[in-house]
């Protein structure tokens, strides 16, 4: 950090919140202890994540070069083990280095590969050769189930003193599996290979019960495609292409790649959990995570596709709880990706903009109907977050409704695409850039390499997904929209009643006069200071009410709660009733439902719902005090 500098006298300064004193008699700069707690001066989080793509589909090492520059660009963004050396995860996805394939299949008397009709599998084996080779027979086995031919197994050149001490530790053996099929190729091979590797991840963990080898577990494919392959692990971005040796190779080409570097937030690091997974790179934090994954859990039960058949019994459980909000997001976003949709579809039905109140989207009201038919089908995983997505017929990157996350992009003149979480990670002189800027909330950016080659923008990426089908037509028909009633002015209850009501609902004088009276009056909820000092119910000596021992769950990053009134632009407490549709398929009938303006109604607007020709049940929250007592008695909740 020497700089030249004529000061008369010795200078402070901070940058950023670090402080640099300039000292005019030997002409340097020396830094000096940051200002501030540790905690916030040494860490960076949120991950670091993006792609480059070649427009025209066009295979180059330098692109594979270029990415891994990117990934070192953006080690300030990942976290780094006690032994400061093992990082939390980085890794990239790429197209098939076919030259690479196609010298071991050489050299294995294979002859030349079919390249439409072959797949290759990453996977990462137990470190114990034991657990490592029943691994592999499995992975057969359930290739040759799935009716796809098996060719072998090539062991992935690696440094393993290159990896730092923990990641040492737990380095598992990486090895691909490469298969061919006869008779399947394109999409009808990427759904074999998702079959497949479905099958042996529930026969891994039958024979892990059965034969009581723990070690067996461990393993785990990180890709299995016909199209790409993902390259990761417990590892710091400089150290990843130093690790595998495979990407230093001038034959490893690609077209396009996705990078990320990893800073845990709500998991320990692991090799699995490095991103990208199968189909995303994951910036961020899915804050309705534990909604997503119950409702997901819930519709297993009702999902029917003819695209697997009896087969969709082999999908399942599509979500677990033990794995990360990413390795979740992926797992249902590929479920609907092999049976048939867009990576940009499946990513605008799971993460929807803010549709409602966003004035560009006057002028695209067939995308408004669009996310209206999917929103009573698919509820939103939540952000903060920016994902960047590939299947290698499609690479892109979007926005959460919220947009608090990052994404630069930069378009280049020899048909260059860079979207990043930091920008100037690749070196581009300014007078080849075509177009740079940035995503907004809710925005997406794709690069399609089937049809036609094209750079494709937000609101045409959307225009043909919700063009796809006749979504505002459906709804117009089927649909019901209950419009909100007037609540009544007539007082029903003494003011003797009214008071021994509040106090069995547990409402306080204070809660009265300054929360009730103010909404009343105002329409609004009053502001008050920030503090609260009321006991936690559970640890309360006063009674209390049942939903005063529930408290909502965030993730375990800082992002505060909003509510719909001051952050009414990207939340809405509009509600639809009735049944939830088929996540896997489309038709008209799923979009008969009644839409509400709020889940608050009034009698009136109860009465309006039991005359409608939906059926109704009333169900009684009503019980038997004397059955309470003795549950009580027994030990047990009442309810």
């Amino acid at each position: 950090m020497n700089r030249q500098v004529f000061l008369p006298f010795p200078f402070n300064f901070h940058l950023g919140i670090t402080r640099v004193t300039l000292n005019p008699t030997t002409f340097q700069t020396d830094v000096l202890e940051p200002l501030g707690p540790s905690w916030l001066v040494e860490e960076r989080d949120a991950c670091g994540v993006g792609f480059i793509a070649h427009q025209q589909g066009r295979a180059s090492h330098r692109l594979v070069a270029d990415t891994l520059t990117a990934l070192n660009c953006m080690e300030h963004r990942g976290g780094c083990c006690a032994d400061q050396d093992s990082g939390d995860g980085a890794g990239i996805m790429t197209a098939i280095p076919w030259k690479l394939l196609q010298a071991w299949a050489d050299q294995a008397g294979l002859g030349p590969l079919n390249l439409e009709k072959t797949g290759v599998g990453m996977l990462f084996l137990p470190q114990q050769d034991e657990a490592a080779k029943l691994a592999k027979a499995i992975f057969e086995q359930a290739v040759s189930d799935t009716d796809l031919m098996f060719l072998g197994w090539r062991s992935v050149p690696v440094v393993p003193e290159a990896l730092g001490p923990l990641a040492l530790k737990f380095q598992p053996q990486v090895a691909q599996a490469v298969i061919t099929s006869e008779q399947l190729a394109g999409d009808d091979l990427e759904q074999a290979l998702f079959l497949a590797r479905r099958r042996f991840e529930q026969a891994r963990t039958q024979k892990v019960v059965a034969s009581g080898q723990p070690h067996l577990a461990e393993a785990y494919v990180c890709s299995f495609s016909t199209r790409t392959i993902v390259y990761k692990g417990m590892v710091r971005s400089a150290v990843l292409s130093q690790f595998y040796q495979d990407l230093q190779n001038p034959d490893y080409e690609s077209a396009f790649a996705v990078y990320h570097r990893r800073f845990s937030t709500n998991t320990l690091p692991k090799w699995p959990l490095a991103h990208p997974m199968r189909l995303l790179g994951h910036n961020g934090e899915i804050n309705t995570l534990i909604g997503n994954i119950n409702w997901m859990s819930a519709r297993e039960a009702d999902l029917s596709s003819s695209v697997w058949g009896d087969n969709l019994t082999l999908l399942k459980p599509i979500v677990d709880a033990n794995n990360s909000d990413s390795a979740n997001l992926d797992n249902v976003m590929e479920l609907l990706v092999r049976t048939g949709r867009s990576p940009a579809q499946a990513l605008t039905m799971m993460v929807p903009e803010a549709y409602h109140n966003q004035p560009e989207l006057a002028n695209y009201p067939e995308i408004v109907d669009y996310y209206e038919y999917y929103s009573s089908i698919q509820e939103p995983w939540d952000g903060p977050a920016l994902i960047v997505f590939c299947d290698g017929k499609q690479v892109g990157a979007t926005l959460d409704r919220n947009g608090l996350r990052p994404a630069r992009y930069v378009i280049t003149q020899d048909g260059y695409v860079i979207v990043s979480s930091e920008a100037g990670v690749v070196d581009i002189p300014i007078e080849d850039v075509v177009e740079k800027g940035r995503l907004g909330p809710g925005q997406m950016l794709a690069v399609d390499f089937e049809e036609g080659h094209e750079i494709l923008k937000n609101w045409e990426i959307k225009q043909r997904i919700a063009q796809a089908q006749p979504y505002g037509q459906w709804l117009a028909e089927r649909r019901v929209e209950l419009e909100p009633q007037l609540f009544s002015e007539e007082t029903r209850l003494t003011t003797q009643r009214l008071l021994t009501q509040q106090t069995a609902f547990g409402y306080t004088a204070e809660d009265v006069d300054m929360i009730i009276q103010d909404m009343a009056a105002q329409g609004k909820e009053p502001t008050f200071c920030m503090g609260n000092d009321t006991p936690l119910a559970v640890l309360s000596d006063k009674p209390h009410l049942l939903y005063d021992y529930f408290k909502q769950r965030f993730a375990q990053v800082t992002n505060p709660p909003i509510d719909p009134l001051r952050e009414r632009l990207v939340m809405s407490l509009a509600t639809q009733l009735g049944a939830q549709g088929n996540l896997l398929e489309e038709h008209p009938e799923q979009a008969r439902l009644m839409k509400l303006e709020s889940p608050v109604i009034n009698d009136t607007e109860m009465a309006m719902i039991r005359q409608s020709d939906f059926p109704t049940s009333d169900l009684s929250t009503l019980y038997a005090v004397a059955m309470a007592n003795g549950a009580r008695r027994c030990g047990r909740s009442a309810v």
